[in-house]
Parts: structure tokens; C-alpha cells; sequence
């Protein structure tokens, strides 16, 4: 059934507080609180760890520096004591985040999700509950069309842009401090797979290569139409991506390449090549080249699978014959410009009509191109009900999402129009073993 209305029997928006927990390294955060707070709400943060503080020592700030077993107690009394009616988080799969949303939940607290957006570059999600396998974003595609009758076309212009050196300047600014100190919260545990400064060693490594790598990507890309070859586009996602790690099948991205690459070796036809394109954010840690390689020698596909780092992902993607992916948003490239999509994780994007729903055996020989309609509908109803334009990494880009944030929050109408089902529509993969 779907709530399509949004509104409930909660408190008045001169009594809401909003709990802050974890969010991106940006000012973000503060910028979506000072909104809140002009209105009359008010706003908490929890801190764990010195990253957490750097972003956020204004008022209203509690520091949690006791170990993770103490902090269900800890964020349940902050939830009761501080009369919590909303909270609003980043990576609702994060350890400590599954425990607040539970607490939250059982208190009657509405659960926001905020992350870097769905549509790109310039966009921002909000959305109620959770995202892939969480979301509440309807599957049912006479839904979805019914639902985006008479919402505009999304505006594709980019508004906001921010540099990598922006970017690289805030991911600083939240994991130096972690790492060297670590000691004002000595309770905390990381989530990530890595230690930030091994991430950091591992990028340092692959900066002075990357204008080669990149020259040969483009020769590869270059190569492969010129000779008009027929291929399919695979996206790797990042080893530490929640995406992977939670809303997936696998159990680490090797299980995924080892599962593709057979499929594609057995049921590809003879003449198609798979193109596998390294993440841009990679850092390093795992030779992927060389692990794709040792796949692709067991399965006697050398010579038709390729391994690119760089190169334009557009100008593959509309060179190709569609695209198999776990679960990454670079989908969402390949559907806008009509080509096959296979997923194999949960996606928000994976419904009936917009995605090939045959196995990934048959995806090779036969790929079902996306419905135009379906196609359409689901990118308005995208844009109106959880996404915003911004971002996370300029002044102006996290201005302009706090401030539609903001007015989506008082309003209560995230996931509107139509765009909350109850039940939740999709199930989280059950982890299974890959030979």
C-alpha cells in the first residue's frame, strides 16, 4: 500500500528536534540545522570521533567517547531525554546508525536518509527509512507512471559544481584528526574496511600514473569503436560502498567479478567483449587488474575482456551494448541513454520494464532496452519526491540542498509525491557463497 500523502499525527514543527548523527564531510550538516533552527525546531548532534567534532562544535553537541557496546544505552537516553522526534543520518547501514534508527524507531522518530544523490552531478538525496534495499520508493511500475502524471521533466542543467580539491580538502579535514587523534574518543570504531591513512598511501601511489592510465583508457575506448565491436560496459564499485556490502548478494567484490566474468565467458557470444572499468575514487588496495586477469585466464576470455582505468564512462556507455552492474549509479547513465541494464545487487532503479529482468545468462545474448515511459516517469518521480539540487563539496551546492532539505523536512513531504510505500517494497539480499 502506498502512503502517498506523507503527513502523520506528529508533534507541531515548534516542538520537532532533530537529532544529527554521521554525516558527510562538509557543511552540510550545520547548514540544514541553521534552517531548522531559524524555524524554531531544535537541533542535536552526536559526535563520535574527532572528524565528527570538526564538522560540528556549534551547540547542541554531545560527545559520545565510550565503546560501542555502551551505545545503545547512550543514544536511547539522548532519544528519550532530548524528546527526539526526528533524526537525520548518512549511511543508515553504518554500525552505530542501525542501533539509533532502531531506538529512534521504537520511539516513534522519523528516519531521514541523506546521501550524495541518486541523478548526477548536482543533486542530493533525501529520503524516508533508508535506500536500496531499505527505500521505501515504489517497484511497481503502473505505480510509478501513475505517480508522475503532471510532474515536470527533471532540469538537467548543472546548477553547482565543486573541485576535487575541495573534495580531497574535506575528506582531510574529518579523517586526519581520526587518525592521529584518535585518543578524545577512544571508544570508537570505524566502519571503514581501511585505516585512513592506508587509503591515503594507496592514492598517493596511483597519483603520478594517472595521466597514463587514463591515455590508455581512452586509446582502449577509442580502439573498441573504431572497430565496432560489440560489448558490454561493467562498473566497478568501491570495495568499502554500503552498496556493495549491505544491499548485495556478495560478500566483497571479487565474488562479483568471478560471477560475471564465468557468465560472460559461457553464455556471451564468441565475438562480444566485456569492458571492466575501475571506480575513479579507487584507492589502490586491491590489484584489481591483476585479479580480473587471473579470472579471465581461468575462464579463457583474455583476449575479449578489458580493464580500463579512466576514460569517458559516457562515451562507453553509449558505445555499448548495455550494462551489468551489482548495484552501481552509474546505472542510471546507462538507462538515460537507452541501453540495457543488468542488476544484480538491490537498486532503487530495478524495476520491471526499466531494468532486464532475465537472468544474467540471457542478458548477454538477449539485453531488454529500458521503456521509454517507464523510463521517464521514474526519473520525475525520482527528481520531485528524494532528490534536491546541490551538493555536498561547494558553498553555494550545500546551501541550496540544506535549504530544500530544510523545506522538505518542515513540510514533511520527503517522498513526495507518491513515493513512500508501506510496506517496504524490496528485501535485503541474503549473502551467499561464490565459487
Amino acid at each position: 500500500m502506498a502512503s502517498g500523502q506523507g503527513t502523520d499525527d506528529g508533534p507541531e514543527t515548534t516542538a520537532r528536534v532533530f537529532l544529527f548523527l554521521q554525516g558527510p564531510s562538509s557543511p552540510l550538516f550545520v547548514e540544514i540545522a541553521r534552517g531548522l533552527e531559524a524555524a524554531g525546531c531544535r537541533c542535536i548532534r552526536i559526535n563520535l570521533n574527532p572528524g565528527d567534532w570538526m564538522f560540528w562544535h556549534r551547540r547542541g553537541t554531545f560527545n559520545y567517547r565510550g565503546g560501542f557496546p555502551g551505545w545503545r544505552d547512550y543514544v536511547c537516553r539522548r532519544i528519550e531525554e532530548d524528546k527526539i522526534t526526528d533524526v537525520i543520518l548518512l549511511g543508515e547501514e553504518r554500525p552505530y546508525h542501525q542501533v539509533a534508527i532502531e531506538e529512534a524507531r521504537r520511539r516513534g522518530a522519523k528516519i531521514n536518509i541523506v546521501e550524495m544523490g541518486y541523478l548526477r552531478p548536482d543533486w542530493v538525496t533525501l529520503e524516508r527509512d533508508g535506500m536500496s534495499s531499505n527505500s521505501r520508493f515504489p517497484v511497481d511500475p503502473q505505480h510509478i507512471l501513475q505517480a508522475a502524471v503532471g510532474l515536470p521533466e527533471p532540469d538537467w542543467a548543472r546548477r553547482f559544481s565543486h573541485s576535487f580539491l575541495a573534495e580531497a580538502a574535506y575528506d582531510l579535514l574529518y579523517n586526519l584528526p581520526n587518525a592521529f587523534l584518535w585518543f578524545l574518543y577512544p571508544g570508537y570504531q570505524r566502519h571503514a574496511l581501511y585505516h585512513p591513512l592506508v587509503e591515503y598511501a594507496g592514492w598517493l601511489r596511483r597519483l603520478p600514473s594517472g595521466g597514463r592510465r587514463a591515455r590508455e583508457a581512452d586509446r582502449t575506448i577509442e580502439s573498441l569503436i573504431a572497430d565496432g565491436t560489440c560489448f558490454f560496459v561493467y562498473p566497478l564499485q568501491l570495495q568499502t560502498d554500503y552498496q556493495l556490502r549491505s544491499h548485495s548478494l556478495f560478500q566483497q567484490q571479487q565474488d562479483a567479478i568471478r560471477q560475471i566474468i564465468r557468465s560472460f565467458a559461457t553464455h556471451a557470444a564468441p565475438d562480444t567483449h566485456l569492458v571492466v572499468k575501475l571506480h575513479p575514487l579507487d584507492n589502490g588496495l586491491v590489484d584489481w587488474k591483476h585479479y580480473i586477469d587471473g579470472v579471465c585466464a581461468s575462464h579463457a576470455v583474455s583476449l575479449r575482456v578489458h580493464f580500463i582505468d579512466g576514460g569517458d564512462l559516457e562515451k562507453l556507455i553509449a558505445a555499448s551494448r548495455g550494462m551489468v552492474t551489482v548495484n552501481s549509479t552509474a546505472a542510471l547513465s546507462a538507462l538515460q541513454a537507452d541501453r540495457p541494464v543488468k542488476v544484480l545487487g538491490a537498486a532503487i532503479y530495478d524495476i520491471e520494464g526499466l531494468t532486464d529482468q532475465k537472468p544474467l545468462d540471457l542478458f548477454w545474448v538477449h539485453p531488454a532496452a529500458p521503456s521509454a515511459d517507464i523510463r521517464g516517469a521514474f526519473l520525475k518521480l525520482l527528481a520531485a519526491s528524494i532528490q534536491v539540487r546541490g551538493n555536498f563539496y561547494s558553498r553555494a551546492g550545500a546551501r541550496a540542498a540544506a535549504a530544500a532539505i530544510v523545506d522538505r523536512l518542515l513540510a514533511r513531504t520527503v517522498n513526495l509525491p507518491e513515493a513512500y510505500m508501506d510496506p517496504p517494497p524490496r528485501q535485503k539480499p541474503v549473502k551467499i557463497d561464490i565459487p
